[in-house]
């Protein structure tokens, strides 16, 4: 059982466990399930999803606010 449990936090892919006797289930690493988490909480707040949509429409545009080379630096880690 551990080296399926190794196998799953060091290739962050889902291992269902199917079971004759009961429901199955699906193991994932922590990692992995607050990052599910996190897309969930995003998707399903509607004003987060306005300004994604928003951000990327100026993108599109190149209407987007541009940093300064100060702040590519900082962004960058340069």
């Amino acid at each position: 059982m551990e080296s399926f449990i190794e196998k799953v936090t060091a290739s962050h892919v889902p291992l269902k466990v199917t079971r004759r006797s009961s429901g199955d289930f699906v193991v994932v690493s922590a990692k992995e399930w607050e990052r599910e988490q996190e897309t969930l909480y995003v998707l399903q707040n509607n004003h987060l999803m306005q300004q994604i949509a928003a951000s990327l429409a100026t993108h599109s545009e190149q209407k987007g606010r541009k940093p300064t080379a100060e702040e590519l630096d900082e962004i960058t880690g340069v």
